[in-house]
């Protein structure tokens, strides 16, 4: 088990150890009993190259392409290809937020729920990657299932910080075009952008026949909106300021916020996306173990 990495918390973990993640739909890989592929054939037959990365074997170097290229590739068979998943976590400015009585911003709470599946993926022999995004990609880590690239992937949510404005559809396109073979799309935010707009994005991922969830984050003050004296509120990803009484705005907000929930909820049950909703207020362990053992008893 990789150590030493802040948003790995070994209890978390060991919550975690006797539950998978599986796959409800066919998914282009291959793994004993865990996922149902659409290949036939010999399971071990030779699937395609991939870059090299520290950890996995030399004896799986394709020397014959290195003198051709002078790039270390390896070969990938059937056996090893698995479920490709990828974890995509929204790092703008908006996901900072971390009210008074919150211990985690919506960033920090994303950041151990994707360590903590990156670790499941890992540990169950299927390949994962990390993107982080904001108003465009930060970081692309392409799907790989050793422990050293799930280092590499820690060592990236270490440094992962908000601050940029978002545009998420575009995003979603972008990455729907460039994923090619089709799996599982892990998305980790608080959706703060134009609905519409990111369902578009969304759609576009099932229609490239991707398996899409959908964690959507919240801090509890934004959901409950407790405020009660003459505020400042600042936009996250413009700075843009506005003193409110939030007296005179809070069944408006809450009319909107309850709107903008079940919006995606529609939305996401009409595109058979698994949409789940939580706040930093839910211990990350609880909610991932809860959603994953329901999941298990409708597979």
């Amino acid at each position: 088990m990789a150590k030493g990495y802040r948003y790995l918390d070994p209890q978390a973990v060991a919550r975690l150890s006797k539950i998978n993640l599986i796959a409800r739909s066919v998914v282009e890989g291959f793994i004993s009993g865990l996922h149902r592929s659409p290949f036939r054939g010999f399971s071990v037959e030779f699937a395609e190259h991939r870059e090299y990365t520290p950890g996995d074997n030399i004896k799986d170097i394709d020397w014959q392409a290195y003198g051709r290229t002078d790039r270390y590739v390896v070969k990938q068979y059937q056996e090893e290809t698995n479920l490709k998943a990828h974890i995509l976590l929204d790092t703008s400015g908006s996901m900072g937020y971390k009210s008074e009585e919150s211990s985690l911003s919506k960033l920090e709470y994303g950041s151990y729920l994707a360590a903590s599946l990156a670790y499941m993926m890992v540990r169950q022999q299927d390949s994962v990657g990390l993107v982080t995004f904001s108003e465009k990609i930060n970081h692309f880590i392409p799907p790989r299932s050793t422990t050293a690239h799930l280092n590499v992937m820690l060592k990236t949510l270490e440094t992962a910080h908000s601050g940029q404005a978002t545009n998420i559809s575009r995003t979603f396109h972008d990455l729907a075009e460039h994923i090619k073979r089709r799996g599982l799309i892990i998305i980790i935010s608080d959706l703060f952008d134009d609905a519409k707009d990111v369902m578009r994005g969304l759609r576009h991922f099932r229609f490239k026949r991707h398996e899409v969830i959908l964690f959507h984050i919240f801090d509890r003050w934004e959901i409950d909106f407790p405020f009660r004296r003459l505020t400042d509120f600042v936009d996250m990803e413009t700075n843009d300021q506005l003193q409110i009484d939030p007296r005179f705005v809070r069944d408006d907000y809450m009319h909107r916020i309850r709107d903008f929930i079940g919006a995606y909820k529609r939305e996401c049950a009409g595109a058979t996306i698994e949409y789940v909703q939580t706040h930093t207020g839910v211990p990350f362990d609880l909610m991932l173990h809860s959603f994953l053992a329901k999941r298990k008893r409708l597979h």
